[in-house]
């Protein structure tokens, strides 16, 4: 059934704004159509009864917000191509070494929802993704990572991030990017 683009919007989590740029720009992840009256009316697909489909998307900082639409956008593309009716988007700006963001814990305490995708492992969680994924299966729920290749070098990336976490709580979080560089350079001139 259609629904007017500022309720299909606001069930995704994204602003109305952005729905109606996407619609401008031709890039909305589901078929719309505009009224002779004006109203756009979005064609989204009924939620499936086996549970909810949520998107996680996640950055780092917030002067990634940019990043963080596009991903959602992504996500979005990837679950209509895979015929998934998403029921929530949930966006957030936190490490993914942050084991308390709140966004997410709901998210995980959420018995509705059973399949939540992601762009990347690491945008759900920078360590122990394969726990997580256990204990989600083990309730009967799943995620869905869209690119399963990783990246960047797991070790390497592994080592930069547990050295910024420890950096900013030694050092403060202005310094500790720094210093975890200068701690892995000084790593990698000692090793031939």
């Amino acid at each position: 059934m259609p629904t007017k683009l500022s309720e299909w919007a606001k069930r995704r989590g994204i602003t109305y704004k952005t729905a109606w740029r996407w619609v401008k720009e031709g890039k909305t992840p589901v078929p719309f159509e505009i009224t002779p009256t004006g109203t756009i009316l979005v064609h989204d697909p009924e939620p499936a009864k086996g549970g909810i489909v949520a998107l996680y998307a996640r950055v780092s900082s917030s002067d990634q917000k940019a990043d963080l639409e596009r991903q959602v956008v992504r996500l979005l593309e990837f679950a209509n191509a895979q015929g998934l009716s998403v029921g929530k988007t949930v966006k957030e700006i936190g490490s993914g070494l942050n084991g308390r963001r709140k966004e997410l814990l709901k998210l995980l305490s959420d018995p509705n929802v059973t399949t939540i995708v992601v762009e990347h492992r690491n945008r759900l969680t920078r360590f122990g993704f394969e726990f997580l994924e256990a204990a989600l299966r083990a309730q009967r729920r799943r995620i869905l990572v869209v690119e399963e290749k990783e990246v960047d070098d797991d070790l390497v990336r592994d080592m930069t991030e547990v050295l910024t976490s420890l950096a900013a709580r030694l050092y403060g979080k202005r310094s500790a990017k720094r210093r975890a560089k200068k701690a892995l350079e000084a790593l990698r001139r000692e090793d031939p």
